[in-house]
Parts: C-alpha cells; sequence; structure tokens
C-alpha cells in the first residue's frame, strides 16, 4: 500500500481526501478510488518504474479512446516520480460485471455489448499492434526481466515454466489473424454496467489491434469462473461468434505471459 503523503507535489493535495484499495483484478499496478467532497471520485493508478512498465502505454490508449469518444476514463493527470509512475483518472459510471454475477442472462447480455462496442472502432485508426507477432516478442522481453509469474498458471498449464509456455506459443499458432480493435484484457473487472447496460471499460493498458479472440477468449474464461462454463454459448450468441477451440486455448495460454 503507498502512503498517500509519498505522491509527487503536484497529486499532493489528494492526499487528504478519503481513500479506498481497488483490489480486485490481477495488474500489477496499484488503484486507488479517491472520493471527492461532492459524492463523485476519481481514480490513481500507480506502478513501479522499469523498461516494461504498462503505465506509459495504458495513458496512450486512454487518450487514443477519447478522441474516438468511446467509454472509459479520462486522463486528468499524470506523473513521474524517481521510482514510480502515476496515472489520475476520471471514474467512469457503473459497476463491474461481478455485480450481475446473479443475473447470468444481462452478465452476458453486457458482456457482449462492451466488447461488440470496442470491436466496431476502426483498426485503420488504431496505431497499437497487439497481433501475435507483437505479442509473442514483448511476451519474450517479460520473461527474460522475470516479469512471468509461472505460480500463476492456470490449472491447464500447472507446472509449466515461462519458456515452455512461450515454446508452445511458437509452435501452436492459429491460422490467419483477423485484426480489430480489441480491449486485450477482457475479463469481468475491466466491463463495467451502469442500469443493465454496458457503460464503459477500465484498465486498457492493453489495447491493440489483435484478433476477437484476443478477447472472446479472456471473457468465456471468465465468464465461465465467475458465472458457469454452461453461459458460454448464450455469451458468444449475444456477440455473434462460434466456438473456437483453438483460438481459446491458444490466447488463454498467452495471457499467462502478461
Amino acid at each position: 500500500m503507498i502512503d498517500p503523503t509519498e505522491l509527487p507535489e503536484s497529486l499532493s493535495p489528494l492526499a487528504a481526501l478519503p481513500w479506498s484499495e481497488v483490489t480486485i483484478g490481477e495488474s500489477s499496478a496499484s488503484v486507488w478510488r479517491i472520493s471527492l467532497g461532492d459524492g463523485s471520485a476519481v481514480f490513481l493508478k500507480s506502478e513501479p518504474l522499469h523498461a516494461l512498465a504498462e503505465l506509459p502505454g495504458e495513458i496512450e490508449r486512454l487518450n487514443w479512446l477519447t478522441r474516438m469518444g468511446f467509454k472509459s476514463p479520462r486522463v486528468v493527470d499524470t506523473e513521474q516520480s524517481r521510482d514510480r509512475l502515476w496515472l489520475l483518472m476520471s471514474a467512469v459510471p457503473g459497476e463491474d460485471l461481478t455485480h450481475l454475477a446473479d443475473r447470468p442472462e444481462t452478465f452476458v447480455r453486457v458482456y457482449a455489448q462492451g466488447l461488440k462496442r470496442i470491436h466496431a472502432l476502426d483498426p485503420a485508426q488504431c496505431p497499437f499492434d497487439h497481433g501475435i507477432e507483437a505479442r509473442l516478442a514483448e511476451a519474450e522481453q517479460r520473461l527474460a526481466a522475470g516479469l512471468v509469474d509461472a505460480t500463476d498458471f492456470d490449472t491447464d498449464r500447472e507446472g509449466w515454466t515461462g519458456r515452455q509456455v512461450l515454446d508452445w506459443l511458437h509452435a501452436n499458432r492459429p491460422g490467419t489473424e483477423t485484426p480489430i480493435v480489441t480491449h486485450g484484457d477482457a475479463s469481468t473487472p475491466n466491463i463495467l454496467a451502469l442500469d443493465e447496460r454496458f457503460s464503459g471499460l477500465v484498465d486498457c493498458g492493453r489495447l491493440g489491434r489483435a484478433d476477437a479472440w484476443q478477447d472472446l477468449a479472456l471473457a468465456c474464461r471468465s465468464i465461465a469462473f465467475n458465472i458457469g462454463r454452461e453461459h458460454v454459448p448464450a455469451f458468444l450468441a449475444a456477440y455473434g461468434a462460434e466456438w473456437d477451440e483453438t483460438r481459446y486455448r491458444y490466447y488463454c495460454a498467452l495471457d499467462e505471459m502478461f
């Protein structure tokens, strides 16, 4: 937990406000909700400064989404201290989909709405390449830097090393990609809903051009975990896709490296 008194000078006025840490999700960054006096809030995200830090890329992607008019956080301020990066963001209305876990029909409908919305953006205008070639190169860098946590691998790869996963990814690349704009980490905590409708996406640091199954695979995995595998067909039907076992397995394995 970062002490609010350690904030960079430009963000120091936030130290006197009520803070609450956001613990849902598995990002390496720390996130806090900071309540403002008028009942609204902002979110502060911070990450240790290193060569493969994701926060600079997230700032670029949020600014791009803002230009596209997409429902996502707006960058309020950014700072770099001696050893950390800081991003202050506006709040997106609504709550993440874990709050709809007791209403599975609504859960999968909103999930599909959100992914169809991001996937409808024009990939020709998106400057961020998250195709397989680019992701494998980044995975290699993360592995070399010791940033791949093999203890957190899914059951299918339990006991594997990061090198074994990466070698498998190189040997089992699926066929032709059809690049669209993808969120890149389309798990349940990153999809927001308000009044049972999609209201926005958060944690957008991995947005980029990739195959739709980059998002669909992680969404199907997240749906199975949160409300049960039996709801995956309804999600795919609402989105307009058919099950693809090869791409599902591949993109879930690729996610282990991040």
